[in-house]
């Protein structure tokens, strides 16, 4: 019979897309074990793992945050019942380690696995801590971490820093050379972003360099985004709902726009291209200004809040990033030297070893902090 391996959260994502990068590695490294996802009916996983080719068991947990009073109450009492039918699922599968990302299913599968005295590692992809993850912390053999500013939420003999796992294709890509229009590719997120999808347009328009731009935008905002670049006069602009194959398109932009989700400024990085980032103002802890001003630091990127993001600000950054033909090269070389294109193997590697499952090809990772890095790291990120 084979081991079985368990994944546990989701949600977002930031989540899951990391979680299933994780699961292929594992599968590359150990085809004969089975993995399991345990998710929730609320998050993204019910559609992207079956997508993917993996089992998912789902869990009824419910948020803590953002309900007021009586969602922190219901939150904790479907909590404490989701504890018991944690410990249920884990010993019916016979799992042999569980490997956590955060999120709603996280927390109960988490604490059942200590309790079991089964191994746990953790994957914190985010520069701020999440609320599970935060619970998980003190019980975890291993936390896998992509910011230093995470790492001393855990004891320092746990961690490893590799960095956010990223699904197959993102990894260092020649810098196009400067032929033509410059090619920028604009992303708006799956589920659109307010900010780059409506003003982005009117500073491009302004933009006095020859410009042809790929804008992703989310489906509900496709026809709205196409009229506005109409309305502008703009004849450059490409617009489309989703990207399917995102490390195509980074490799073949010359500049990047977008949020700084940690999946996101991942890829930009792994892949090697120069970004101006304009960070989700609310994302918790506001982990997505951290993550931007890493790679601002870091000399790959540059940073603009959102409520300073005004047609007039971006127009003039825009300007000031294409004056110097040596500017966008020499920053996607420092994005280069921030990716790490090979952590999704790294992590499988290491849980592998701390489930008991590794071979000869498979050697654990011992004691060091960090593993897969490419260069130098600004001191917030790995």
């Amino acid at each position: 019979m084979s081991a079985t391996l368990v994944l546990a959260g989701g949600g977002t994502g930031g989540h899951v897309y990391p979680m299933v990068a994780v699961a292929h590695a594992l599968r590359r490294l150990r085809p004969d074990v089975r993995l399991v996802f345990v998710g929730t009916q609320r998050g993204m996983e019910t559609r992207v793992v079956p997508e993917e080719g993996f089992e998912l068991e789902l869990l009824e947990v419910l948020p803590i945050r953002g309900g007021g009073l009586a969602g922190v109450v219901k939150g904790v009492a479907r909590a404490a019942l989701s504890l018991p039918e944690s410990r249920a699922l884990l010993r019916r599968l016979e799992a042999r380690a569980v490997f956590s990302i955060g999120g709603y299913a996280a927390g109960p599968v988490s604490l059942a696995a200590r309790t079991l005295g089964i191994p746990l590692a953790l994957m914190e992809p985010n520069s701020i801590i999440g609320l599970a993850n935060q619970l998980i912390a003190p019980f975890v053999q291993r936390a896998y971490t992509a910011f230093r500013i995470t790492e001393s939420r855990f004891a320092p003999a746990v961690v490893l820093a590799t960095g956010v796992p990223l699904r197959d294709g993102f990894e260092p890509r020649p810098y196009p050379p400067r032929r033509g229009p410059l090619r920028i590719l604009v992303l708006g997120g799956s589920q659109g972003a307010k900010t780059l999808n409506e003003t982005i347009p009117a500073a491009l328009s302004r933009v006095r360099s020859p410009l042809r731009v790929v804008h992703q935008c989310g489906r509900a905002h496709a026809d709205a985004v196409r009229a506005r670049y109409a309305e502008l006069g703009v004849d450059f602009a490409e617009v489309v709902p989703f990207i399917d194959d995102m490390p195509a398109a980074l490799a073949d932009a010359q500049l990047v726009v977008s949020r700084s989700g940690a999946g996101a400024v991942s890829e930009i990085c792994a892949v090697g291209r120069p970004s101006l980032l304009v960070p989700y103002p609310f994302a918790a802890g506001d982990h997505q200004w951290v993550n931007a001003e890493a790679l601002q630091q870091g000399g790959a990127a540059v940073c603009l809040r959102a409520e300073a993001a005004t047609v007039e600000r971006l127009t003039a950054t825009l300007e000031g990033m294409l004056e110097d033909p040596a500017t966008l090269p020499r920053m996607a070389a420092a994005a280069r030297r921030l990716g790490r294109p090979h952590a999704a193997e790294t992590i499988a590697r290491d849980f592998l070893d701390l489930a008991g499952l590794a071979t000869s090809s498979t050697p654990g990772a011992g004691s060091p902090r960090e593993q897969g890095g490419s260069g130098q790291q600004p001191e917030e990120m790995t």
